[in-house]
């Protein structure tokens, strides 16, 4: 097997990815739209670019990556935060989720390709990119924001949302006729969900006990495949393969061993995931942007206006301010891997072909727009929503938010803490544990490289 075309090819492209990753941060463009654009002009469709590159060539490795995305978004997710404060969130995220939803169904029926591609329209509007949206927090250095802790929360519900949806479109979508059959199906998937939620909540020091191992090597390759593994179940079961690997790592991320996992992780979810969003933009073909230009144009700025509006519901539901509501909105609005996700099982399903040029120009239309909303809602909410007098409670806020600011940038530069006190830190050997639950989220997500730490235990 001579395969040394297609790895100069491969090897072009990711370098390609980088240069141009490099270029979009510049102007504050995530990584997830350069992925797509560098697959796009390297598909068998683009004739302008000296590449020619099959989908089918990056085909496992892709599903690989779909795995990790989901993966690693159980993993990251906040049982505490979702059953602590579970009627906020429901208020917040799920009028927020049905609303979009709601105005996604309804567009999916005015385009006209079908019932079941308009519920699938309906998942792409619902719920944002946490990908895009986790790494804007980090690099706009909004983690002590008075709105953060609201987004994340919606989040987090978002993350509940997917693993529900996912399961109830498998089987919608699997073009079961009998009405009974359907119902067994959804039964399965559900009894699946809950299953893994309970051992998730419950049974986290057990699991602890099973996946624990000193060796970081046999350590990856046994949450590897556990990942791999619980995709292929939940693939067998008929709730995908995407939540299949979310229950797991959902599973996992309520072990004493989350913080490692993440930091092994990490790097397989970014090379797997950009093989992902590679393969998607591979699949894409310019020649069929014009049949859903105008669908596209219709979604991005309902998206945009319902998101806008909701902005300001949010703030109004959690005492923000206008402004704050602003920010909120403009965070929110980015799509990305949830919706390439649903395109990926409506065509494997064999629903209309446009629903993957729709989902493509869609996501790199909102993921394009939304890092530079975010950029700049700031001083766009400024404008239009001017502050008023700052009360002394206001103030002492704006304090307490420098230092909490400084306290992020101390635990990302690898520096030790800029304030004293037990309540933030804790002494272990040469380490300095983070305490601050922002900070901690903030150090996990750097790019900075920081020392790997074992398990006391060991």
């Amino acid at each position: 097997m001579h395969l040394g075309e297609e790895l100069l090819t491969l090897g072009l492209l990711f370098i390609i990815s980088y240069v141009l990753g490099r270029l979009g941060k510049l102007i504050g463009l995530p990584a997830i739209p350069i992925y797509m654009l560098v697959g796009l002009i390297a598909s068998p469709y683009f004739h302008l670019f000296p590449l020619s590159f099959e989908s089918a060539d990056v085909e496992l490795i892709a599903v690989f990556g779909l795995i990790f995305l989901l993966f690693s978004l159980g993993l990251e997710f906040d049982q505490d935060e979702f059953y602590g404060n579970a009627p906020k969130l429901l208020l917040s995220g799920g009028t927020r989720i049905i609303i979009n939803m709601a105005a996604g169904f309804i567009l999916g029926m005015w385009i006209g390709w079908g019932t079941r591609e308009a519920l699938i329209i309906a998942g792409m509007t619902a719920a944002s990119s946490s990908a895009i949206i986790t790494k804007l927090f980090i690099e706009l250095r909004r983690l002590a924001n008075r709105e953060t802790p609201v987004i994340l929360g919606i989040m987090v519900l978002e993350d509940v949302f997917i693993a529900i949806y996912l399961a109830i479109v498998a089987v919608v979508i699997g073009g079961e006729a009998d009405v009974w059959a359907v119902v067994l199906q959804l039964a399965i998937s559900f009894t699946f969900l809950i299953v893994m939620f309970v051992v998730a909540r419950f049974g986290g020091r057990i699991v602890s006990r099973l996946v624990r191992t000193k060796d970081d090597e046999l350590f990856t390759i046994l949450f590897f495949g556990l990942a791999v593994a619980f995709g292929g179940i939940g693939e067998l079961l008929g709730v995908s393969d995407a939540i299949g690997a979310f229950l797991i790592g959902l599973v996992l991320g309520a072990t004493r061993f989350r913080g490692r996992i993440e930091q092994l992780a990490l790097p397989l979810r970014d090379v797997f995931g950009a093989f992902f969003f590679l393969n998607f933009g591979l699949a894409l073909n310019p020649s069929t942007f014009g049949a859903v230009l105008v669908p596209v144009a219709v979604a991005v700025a309902m998206t945009l206006v319902i998101n806008t509006a909701g902005g300001q519901l949010i703030a109004w539901q959690n005492q923000l301010t206008r402004a704050e509501g602003f920010n909120a909105s403009a965070m929110l609005q980015n799509r990305g891997e949830f919706a390439l996700i649903l395109a990926t099982l409506a065509v494997s399903a064999g629903l209309d072909d446009r629903l993957t040029p729709f989902a493509g120009l869609y996501v790199l239309t909102m993921a394009i727009i939304g890092p530079i909303l975010a950029v700049n809602s700031e001083k766009i909410g400024a404008r239009i929503f001017p502050a008023k007098k700052k009360t002394p409670a206001t103030l002492e806020h704006d304090r307490m938010a420098d230092e909490n600011i400084a306290l992020v940038e101390a635990a990302l530069s690898g520096r030790g803490p800029a304030v004293s006190g037990d309540d933030q830190f804790d002494d272990i050997g040469d380490e300095v544990l983070v305490r601050d639950p922002i900070a901690e989220q903030a150090l996990q997500q750097s790019d900075a490289e920081k020392p790997r730490r074992r398990d006391p235990e060991y």
